[in-house]
């Protein structure tokens, strides 16, 4: 979550520089429920669910994240749900990537990126479709799109442990 709400805040300095806290707040509450209920029943629901009840979360916030379940069929009508699911699974693969590298995110470039994506069994869990829609739904090219992301996590590195 904490890598996602970098790219969040990367993208809230591009898009709207006057909001990056909320989208980093975004960023950080989107998963905040799935450890606890991983199925596509109960996630986002029940973090939502929660959220609500305090009342202390916009709207737009809330409905960026249930949009990031392809499977609540919410739309993602607004530029700050369209960014959190674009940078949602991007950027756990970005992580996977740093992972088996020496240098981590230090010398990593989308080629590379690009070069795993096309491996099946690297980050298996990462769903690829959904970055390809993402970066779609954005109308930006992929290795932009890398690139973009790379850049957000570079530049919180250490904090992120990359």
């Amino acid at each position: 979550m904490e890598c996602v709400a970098a790219c969040m805040k990367a993208a809230a300095i591009a898009v709207e520089p006057d909001q990056v806290d909320r989208w980093v707040v975004c960023g950080l509450l989107h998963d905040f429920d799935y450890e606890r209920h991983p199925t596509e029943e109960e996630h986002p629901f029940v973090g939502l669910a929660y959220l609500k009840e305090r009342g202390d979360v916009d709207d737009e916030i809330l409905n960026a994240i249930l949009g990031h379940a392809t499977y609540s069929g919410t739309p993602r009508d607004t530029p700050m749900a369209r960014h959190l699911f674009a940078v949602d699974e991007l950027a756990g693969f970005i992580v996977a990537c740093c992972k088996v590298r020496p240098g981590g995110i230090s010398d990593l470039a989308p080629k590379s990126v690009k070069k795993k994506l096309k491996t099946a069994n690297f980050a298996a869990a990462v769903n690829r479709d959904d970055i390809a829609l993402g970066t779609e739904e954005l109308g930006c090219d992929l290795t932009e799109h890398i690139q973009f992301c790379i850049d957000a996590l570079r530049a919180d590195q250490e904090r992120l442990s990359l």
